[in-house]
Formats: C-alpha cells, sequence, structure tokens
C-alpha cells in the first residue's frame, strides 16, 4: 500500500510541476509583457499630451509676437466702368424698357519686375519649458509697372477710371508690421492703409493706398516704385512670384533653414553653415502658370508662393515618442535576457521580479520625458538609462545570487539603449540599421538557447 502511495503523486505536486515548467514559465512571462503595455500607453499618452501643450504655448507666443508672413503683391488696381442692360417693365404702358446700368469693375496688372531684399533676424522666445522661433525680418521691394493694357477686353479709353487707381498689397500678420508703410511710385509717395474685406474665404488681410492719377504717374516705359516693410513674424516667410521676373534674395542668422513652396533657391548661391543662410530666388513669368493681369476677380495664387520655414529642427517630444514606440521591443528583449539565465542557470526568478524589472523599464520613459523638457534630449536619455541600468543591474544581484549574470545584465542593457538611441537619431538608415541590429539579436538568441532543453 504504501509502495502504491509513492507511486502516486499527490494532486499539489502534481500541479507544482507543470508551473514550474519552462513552458508554463514562458506563458507567464510573456502574459506579463502584454500587460506592460497598458501602462506604456498611458506613457505615450503623457508624451502626446505635453507635445500638445508645447503646441498650444508655441501658438500663444506666435500669436503674441507674429504669425507667419505671406506677402502678395504689390498690384495696381484700376477701376472701369462697363455697361449692362438691364430689362424692366413699364407699369403704367405694361411695356419691357431696356435700360443701361453702369457698374465699376477693377483691372489687376502686375509688376513687369520685382525685386525684393528679406534681412531675417531669429532668435527664441521660452514660457516654461517651451520654446518657439520668432523673428524681425526687413524686407525691401523695388520693381516697375509698365502702361496697364485693357485692350484684350475691348474697353474703350473713356471708360477706365484713371484717377482712381490704387495699389493693394495682400499679406497676413498686419499687427505685427512695425513701421508705417509707403510706397514711392514715379516720385510720389503714398502711405498703405488697412483695407476691409468683405470675402470671408480670403484669408489674407489687405493694405491699399488711396487714389493715384495713372495719366500722370506712370511714364510711357516704365515707372518704377520701391517701398520697406518690416514684420514680427515665426514659423516662416512666403511670397508670391507675381513680377514678370522676380528676384528674392533672403539671409539670415538661422542655420537650419527649410524650403518650402512651389520655388527652391538657387543651389550655386545658396549657403548655409552655423551662422546663418543666405539664399535667392529668380523666378520668370514662363515658370508659374498665371498670367500678369487679372479682370474683375484676383485669384488666390497661394500655391505659386515660395519662402522659408524657421522651425526648430530637431523636436524633443518627437524624439520621445519615437522612443516610446520601441518600448515594447526593451520590456520582452529584457525579459528574454533574464528568462535565458534563469533557464541556463537554473535560477528562480519568481514573476513579481520581473513585474518590478518591468515597471522599471517603462520608468525609463516618464524620466526621459521629464528630465528633456529641462535640458537636451541626449544628456535626458543619458542620465535617465544609466539610471534604469543601474537600478535594474543592481537587483539582479540579489536575484541572480553572484555578480557575473548581473554585468551581462548590465551590457545587455547598454547595448540595447544604446541601439535604440541610434535608431532614434537616424532618418534615412533608421530600418536598415533596426533590420540589422535585430537580426544580431536574433542570431545570439539562437545561439545562447541552442543547449535548454525545452522538454522540461
Amino acid at each position: 500500500m504504501e509502495t502504491q502511495e509513492n507511486q502516486n503523486p499527490a494532486p499539489n505536486s502534481f500541479f507544482q510541476s507543470i508551473f514550474q515548467s519552462t513552458t508554463a514559465k514562458m506563458l507567464m512571462v510573456g502574459f506579463l509583457t502584454l500587460i506592460l503595455l497598458i501602462p506604456l500607453e498611458f506613457v505615450k499618452s503623457l508624451i502626446q499630451e505635453r507635445s500638445n501643450r508645447q503646441e498650444e504655448v508655441i501658438s500663444e507666443i506666435n500669436d503674441k509676437w507674429g504669425e507667419s508672413v505671406y506677402f502678395y503683391g504689390p498690384i495696381l488696381k484700376v477701376p472701369y466702368t462697363v455697361f449692362e442692360e438691364t430689362l424692366s417693365i413699364n407699369q403704367k404702358t405694361n411695356e419691357t424698357v431696356k435700360q443701361q446700368k453702369a457698374i465699376t469693375k477693377y483691372a489687376y496688372f502686375f509688376p513687369e519686375d520685382l525685386k525684393a531684399k528679406s534681412n531675417v533676424t531669429t532668435k527664441l522666445l521660452n514660457r516654461n519649458n517651451y520654446e518657439s522661433v520668432v523673428y524681425s525680418s526687413k524686407m525691401n521691394f523695388e520693381g516697375n509697372y509698365i502702361q496697364p493694357d485693357f485692350s484684350s477686353r475691348n474697353i474703350p479709353t473713356e471708360n477706365i477710371q484713371w484717377n482712381k487707381a490704387t495699389i493693394l498689397i495682400k499679406t497676413t500678420n498686419l499687427k505685427s508690421i512695425k513701421d508705417e508703410v509707403k510706397i514711392n511710385l514715379g516720385g510720389n509717395k503714398l502711405t498703405f492703409e488697412p483695407v476691409y474685406s468683405t470675402n470671408i474665404t480670403d484669408s489674407t488681410q489687405a493694405l491699399e493706398t488711396g487714389f493715384i492719377d495713372l495719366k500722370n504717374t506712370l511714364k510711357t516705359d516704365k515707372t518704377n516704385f520701391g517701398f520697406d516693410i518690416t514684420y514680427n513674424g515665426s514659423k516662416q516667410i512666403k511670397m508670391v512670384p507675381i513680377g514678370k521676373t522676380t528676384q528674392l534674395s533672403m539671409q539670415s542668422n538661422w542655420a537650419s533653414p527649410s524650403f518650402t513652396g512651389n520655388f527652391l533657391p538657387d543651389d550655386k548661391t545658396k549657403k548655409i553653415n552655423n551662422d546663418g543662410f543666405v539664399a535667392n530666388w529668380k523666378i520668370l513669368h514662363i515658370n508659374r502658370a498665371f498670367s500678369q493681369q487679372f479682370f474683375e476677380v484676383l485669384p488666390d495664387l497661394g500655391t505659386y508662393a515660395f519662402g522659408v520655414d524657421f522651425v526648430i529642427p530637431v523636436n524633443q517630444y518627437q524624439q520621445n515618442e519615437r522612443a516610446a514606440k520601441y518600448g515594447f521591443l526593451v520590456i520582452g528583449l529584457t525579459f528574454l535576457v533574464f528568462f535565458l539565465i534563469q533557464s541556463i542557470s537554473k535560477i528562480r526568478i519568481h514573476i513579481f521580479q520581473y513585474t518590478m524589472i518591468g515597471l522599471a523599464l517603462i520608468l525609463f520613459y516618464t524620466l526621459l520625458i521629464s528630465i528633456t523638457e529641462h535640458s537636451s534630449f541626449t544628456k535626458a536619455y543619458l542620465i535617465a538609462a544609466t539610471a534604469i541600468i543601474a537600478l535594474i543591474s543592481l537587483y539582479s544581484v540579489s536575484i541572480l545570487k553572484g555578480n557575473k549574470f548581473p554585468i551581462f545584465i548590465a551590457g545587455s542593457l547598454t547595448g540595447l539603449y544604446t541601439f535604440i538611441y541610434v535608431i532614434i537619431q537616424l532618418e534615412n538608415y533608421a530600418l536598415l540599421v533596426g533590420s540589422i541590429g535585430l537580426f544580431a539579436i536574433l542570431a545570439a538568441v539562437m545561439y545562447f538557447s541552442r543547449k535548454i532543453d525545452w522538454n522540461k
């Protein structure tokens, strides 16, 4: 009887042997890895929240200092009269009466030559932990007009209101213009005034001069003009190349410009270094698909605009977000290292100890984002990684009962965090380096796990 009882193990020992099997341990560690994705998602939400807060603060800073600058002008605006026939019924005779009604419309003429020079001085404005790039731009415009030509519309000369012509500028950020804007047209000085726009679909604002008598102002060949305008702005400067030949020369102390829009500067004259940049554009009328004159309606030509973006090249929250995306990889590989050590050395590691290690790995990302807000991303990454590697390595000393495996753990985590940092910094080669690195990691795991007996 005693022999039979010894041959039938107790139920408790049976279940205990199942839970102590390699397969059960793998399942529990894998399930814990999935559970830890929940707090990791909270960390990602925190990063997104801080990023949104940064955008709000930057928007507030830019709104007070000055928004982006969009410039479309100067445009010669000439009114003319057209007569349209209208039909009305005579109430007494009940006869149809034809009448002519005079309607005032406008023609818009662009310069023959337009030369612009812009000197942009940038600086960083800080509020709490956030910063925004703002600038002061001194812009000088020179060019000339030729005599307006109405022949394409067969408009009689007597219908053109030459004495009520104006010069129009469409732009943004009127509130941040720092000085009065005056134009010298053929020796006549005219002052621009803001004009209220009734077009709710047009996001631009307008400046317009008083009436000009073109018959006494414009010369027979070309009439020169020139004016200066100074903006406080942020984010970008863009202008529309409305001259038959448009030239823009821009220089700035900003070392990381992003050239944007429909045209790029001349590569031969473009210079970018740590002290700033110099860029030059030359755009001909055959390079853009619109004419030098419009009748009745002035179109929105913003799609043909070109210019420069003034943005901070590396966003700290984008780097934090990219680091957090590799959180699952860091947790999974770290647990895999501990599991292989456990399987090879026969040291028992409790699921609670795995949980503590996983929480420490997640804490890395909260340390990273909080330190980044007060320092650079590189310094924050170094501090957070060093703290977490030291914490897990010291904790593993008591788990693994010696110094051999904890030193291996420290080396593995150092290599892993270094690998992640390199991928974050790379742009064009991130996928290539990441794929090669994962291949090397998989090869190492296959090598060290080749002698483990998975049947136990």
